[in-house]
């Protein structure tokens, strides 16, 4: 018989999308996905700028172009970097991918050899542990503090290591932030061992509290990438990602880009420089944090309520995430058995991990549920972890 490819031998589907199939139930609440809140999608602006550009440029938003991306999108990019960061980025330091997902596939075909060394935060964000696995990496995992990595273990971690990536604001799974501080250590660290970094970034237009920081990409460049996309502050029908890097790097990734698919589409490009280009940006992205603000104050003040006290919730910034922290010996996987049958879903955390552990936590997306969903599915969700916790620690450890 022919046999697959090794590198896809042992990959799994995705297991939040797995999940997804369970909250397809009109009757569940869902804290399950990561999904922007359709509410903040700007629909009728979008049909605005999509009737512009057909008519105005109908046949060549329709054809084929540049593997960079539409030019003036990624002008509008390197000017949002000087405004928010004052960064200097030029817009042929930017690559348009089909989301943050084929940029982080990019990256991992141009650099990524079987049994290198793979850095990844602890937890870490699943969707990269996904598109590095295909590229048969040896793992190595960094815990994460209140405000970024334990430094000690990351200068251990990057020792010989190919790459290091990271979710530096409003970490996914976590919800958690580097410090200033903590950026500037990271910075000098990747410096020192001279590894490949790729910072992603689909969260920092979301803080709703704190001072907004800058990514440890304007400390240390060299050897470095920076992702951004559209799917948290447009719509992520769109697919519309890029890649900051300069160089070889840059270089490298348009060729693997040229044979994954030519380019990104045209039209979804030109269509959401339409948008951006007539309508007021700011107001809009400030609409979405506000709405995501009182979101997760709402879940905040639930598990208060509902939550038992020996259990620990993060308290980000901004982003769209909760991290749970259950007591030790519970299983939040036999918890979600659980759940589900309550008509409530989460993440659990083991998924986030790539050394096996992490069973007890799980991950809550506020950002798309209704203030009285979230009230009423917190409430639900830990009358179930108090159950659970009654009946012992045998029943909560699952098979």
């Amino acid at each position: 018989m022919p046999q697959f490819a090794d590198r896809v031998a042992k990959a799994q589907r995705s297991f939040i999308r797995e999940i997804l199939k369970v909250t397809a139930d009109p009757s569940v609440i869902s804290f399950a996905g990561g999904l922007p809140n359709p509410a903040a999608f700007p629909v009728p602006e979008i049909a605005a700028a999509a009737a512009k550009v057909l008519y105005e440029a109908g046949p060549s938003a329709l054809q084929y172009s540049t593997t960079e991306g539409f030019l003036p999108l990624r002008e509008w990019i390197a000017a949002r970097y000087k405004k928010r960061m004052d960064m200097d980025v030029k817009p042929s330091d930017i690559l348009i991918t089909t989301g943050s997902q084929q940029a982080l596939d990019l990256v991992a075909k141009v650099i990524v050899n079987a049994g290198d060394t793979v850095v990844m935060e602890k937890p870490g964000y699943l969707g990269a542990i996904q598109a590095f696995t295909i590229f048969r990496p040896a793992w190595r995992s960094v815990p994460l503090e209140d405000d970024g990595p334990d430094l000690d273990a990351l200068d251990r971690a990057l020792d010989g290591a190919k790459l290091f990536y990271a979710v530096t604001s409003f970490q996914n799974p976590s919800g958690l932030s580097y410090s200033e501080k903590k950026r500037a250590a990271v910075a000098d660290l990747l410096r020192k061992h001279g590894t490949f970094f790729l910072e992603d970034d689909p969260y920092g237009e979301l803080r709703f509290k704190g001072q907004a920081l800058p990514p440890v990409f304007k400390q240390r460049r060299e050897h470095s990438m920076l992702l951004g996309t559209f799917s948290k502050v447009a719509a992520p029908g769109f697919r519309l990602g890029w890649i900051v890097a300069t160089g070889d790097i840059m270089e490298r990734l348009v060729i693997a880009k040229q044979a994954a698919d030519l380019h990104t589409g045209s039209l979804d490009q030109m269509i959401v420089h339409q948008f951006l280009a007539d309508n007021d940006f700011e107001a809009h992205v400030a609409r979405i944090r506000d709405l995501y603000g009182a979101q997760c104050k709402t879940m905040q003040a639930a598990i208060a309520e509902h939550f038992p006290a020996n259990v620990r919730v993060t308290a980000p910034e901004g982003g769209m995430f909760l991290w749970v922290t259950l007591p030790e010996g519970v299983s939040a996987t036999e918890l979600l058995k659980r759940s589900v049958d309550c008509k409530v879903a989460f993440v659990p955390g083991a998924a986030f991990y790539v050394d096996g552990t992490g069973e007890n936590t799980l991950r809550l997306n506020f950002s798309n549920a209704d203030t009285e969903s979230i009230r009423e599915g917190i409430k639900r969700l830990g009358a179930c972890i108090k159950a659970c916790l009654a009946d012992g620690p045998k029943a909560c450890q699952g098979a």
